[in-house]
This record gives structure tokens, sequence and C-alpha cells, in this order.
């Protein structure tokens, strides 16, 4: 039992040195405070916006997200191309009703995915090369999911912080639906274990080579695209819009940030959809390595677990010390979290549920590995990924 025990003390006063030197030295990620500013610039000439949206069974959400995108209240040109990737619901009747009386946009039929090409990317493609042909002196592209609901605002404060300071990209992490029980236990977790992994303030660092997006809204400079090479560098890419930042992160430098008002309709009812959409990105994110994966759950367990069953030991056979130890990791563990929770308005006593949340992401990354080396790659939409990964790994 002493030797139980002093395994953990070690691991725990491991925990507690790990979560300190995140706290000090992540690029204050935690704190959760990167957003845009409401200072708005008075355009002598409003940059011309074209608006690029990839949709795929979107039924539900499309429909609301257009209407949000007329709603704005921007003072230069913008269009909407709107490219139907292969449907099978009512996503063209829903964009056709949505449509109707509006000039400015546009719905194009995708063509089939070539070898190489991830589903989301060609469409992109596609409807770049509609808004080359069709507004060729568009300034930004503005790459948004048909499931985004824009506040009024967003596309003058999205082109204003680009304009203000000549950035190849401004991306914002929507806010994500958080309703269901399961939403409310994983998804406040997901955007601190993206900012842990990817701080804000660093990737927002022109001096540092970090980069990284959100695929949900992200307004990219035209111009500065072309220069890197387009999407046809990163078309094998299944975490696209980190693959885009980066890349464009070449040219000039990019922000990424926060919102309170720009949501996800996105609805994730059970924890087998969120299983699904982590489990899409998960062992690639972890460059499909065995050794990687090993590392990533043994840290989890140690940065998130660990301190909590110090407390419960340490209290049922009264060593002190360890309890102690693990008390100091929860702590620390639960102020870190809190910033997010407010982001989300929930109250600051769910941060408890931060170490559950931390093993099911676990697990889920776990199930992502499995699935790879068994040859079935995620499904998404209907779509089997597991090509586009596989050349994505090489």
């Amino acid at each position: 039992m002493l030797g139980i025990i002093f395994i953990l003390q070690l691991l725990t006063a491991v925990s507690v040195v790990i979560w300190f030197i995140l706290i000090v030295f992540r690029g204050q990620f935690w704190r959760a405070d990167q957003y845009l500013s409401n200072t708005k610039t008075s355009f002598s000439t409003p940059a011309e916006i074209v608006i690029i949206i990839p949709a795929r069974n979107e039924e539900e959400t499309i429909g609301q997200s257009i209407s949000s995108l007329l709603q704005q209240d921007y003072k230069g040109a913008i269009s909407i191309i709107i490219i139907n990737d292969s449907s099978n619901d009512n996503t063209l009747e829903v964009v056709k009703s949505a449509s109707q009386g509006c000039n400015n946009i546009h719905l194009i039929n995708g063509t089939e995915t070539p070898n190489a090409w991830t589903g989301k990317l060609w469409a992109m493609a596609q409807g770049i090369e509609f808004a080359k042909k069709t507004f060729c002196h568009a300034d930004y592209y503005l790459f948004t999911d048909s499931d985004i609901l824009h506040h009024p605002e967003n596309v003058t404060e999205l082109a204003t912080k680009a304009t203000n300071e000549n950035l190849s990209l401004v991306s914002l992490m929507v806010k994500l639906r958080c309703i269901s029980i399961w939403e409310i236990l994983l998804m406040p977790a997901f955007i601190f274990f993206f900012q842990k992994i990817y701080p804000f303030s660093i990737v927002n660092n022109p001096k540092k080579s970090n980069a990284a997006a959100a695929g949900g809204c992200m307004l990219v400079n035209c111009l500065d695209l072309e220069r890197v090479g387009g999407l046809k560098n990163i078309k094998a890419a299944i975490i696209d819009d980190c693959a885009l930042a980066m890349l464009l992160k070449q040219a000039n430098p990019i922000w990424l940030g926060l919102t309170q008002y720009t949501k996800s309709l996105r609805k994730y009812k059970s924890l087998s959809d969120i299983s699904q959409m982590v489990s899409r990105t998960a062992f690639v994110q972890l460059n499909y390595s065995v050794l990687n994966l090993f590392i990533a759950i043994i840290g989890m367990l140690i940065i998130y677990i660990i301190p909590v069953v110090s407390i419960l030991i340490g209290a049922l056979t009264e060593e002190t010390s360890l309890f102690v130890l693990g008390l100091m990791g929860w702590i620390i563990m639960f102020f870190a979290y809190a910033p997010t929770l407010t982001l989300y308005n929930r109250p600051i006593w769910e941060a408890s549920f931060l170490p559950i949340s931390a093993l099911l992401y676990s697990t889920m990354t776990a199930i992502s590995a499995w699935q790879y080396m068994l040859g079935r790659g995620p499904i998404w939409k209907g779509r089997s990924m597991t090509r586009a990964g596989k050349h994505n790994a090489t």
C-alpha cells in the first residue's frame, strides 16, 4: 500500500507541476479572453466579400444561417455562394426557399470529390472557382458552415479586424450549442481543450509559427490565399481549418478568437453524436501515431484524473500529503476551467465535472485510433473519410 501511495504522490506532484506550467507558460489560454473589439472602421471603400458555404445534408439549419447572413449590417458588397455537396435530404429545397427574391445568393451543385481531396475542401474549392469567374474583384472570402447563426454585426467586425491589421485570416470559434446534458458536459470542455492545444494569444502572435482556425467562420484574404497556392496545397487535410491557417500564416498574420454572439445551431443530443465528431479528427491530430496516442492518454489521466483519485484515496487512508497534493491540482484545474464556463453562461461549480469530460474525450480519442487501425475511418455526414485521411498522413 505504501508503494501505491508513493506512486500516487509522485504522479500528483507531476500533475500539479504540469498545471503550473500550463497556467503560467501556455499563453494564458485558460483566460478565454481573445475577442473581436467593438471598434469599427468607416471604410472609404468597403471590401467586397464573397461568402462561401459548403452544404451537405443541412436541411435543419441552413435556412436560419442564410437568413442571418442576409441581415448583416455590412456596408460593402456581399455575395453568397452555396455549394450543394451531394445532399440527399431537403437542403436544396430549403436553400431555394430562403433565397427567394435575393439576387446575391448563388446555388451551385458540386461535382464528385476527386481522389486525394476531402469533400469539404473540394466544395470550398468549387466555390472559389465560381467566385473568381463571377466576383473577380472580391477582397475576402468568408468560409462558413451551414449551421452557423451570424449576429448582425459579425461580417463588419471580421472585415474591420482584417483590414485594420492587414490579416490574411480572421477566424471565430463560434459559440457551440450547450443545451443537452452531453453538450453541457462536453462542449465547454471541447473549447477548453482546443485553447490548450492552440493557445489563441500565441496563434495571434505574428512572431510565432503556431497557427489554428475554426472552420465554422473564417474570413480569408483572397490575394493571400492565391499567394500561398490556394486550397490545392491542403486538399487532403481532414483538419482543414488549422491546415488553412498554417498555410495563410506564411503570407500575413492571422487572428483566432471567441465570440458570445455568433453561434452554432448543430445539435449533439447524444454521446454518440459527439463521439462521431471527435473521432473524425482525434487520431489525425496525433499524426496517426500509436506512441502519440499513448502519451496523450497518459497525459490526460495524469493531468485530470490523478488529482481526483489522490483526493479520494488520501481521504480514505488519511494520507494528508496525498490529499493536499490532489486538492492543489483539483483547485488549479477548477479555476482554470471557470472562464470557459463563464463564456458559456454555465455555473462555475460545473468545473468539478472536467475530469469526467477529460476521461470521455480520452476514450473517444482511443476509439478514433481503433477505427483507423481497423481500416474503418470515421463517417461524417454519410461519407467515409478514410481515403483522404490516409493520403493526408503520408
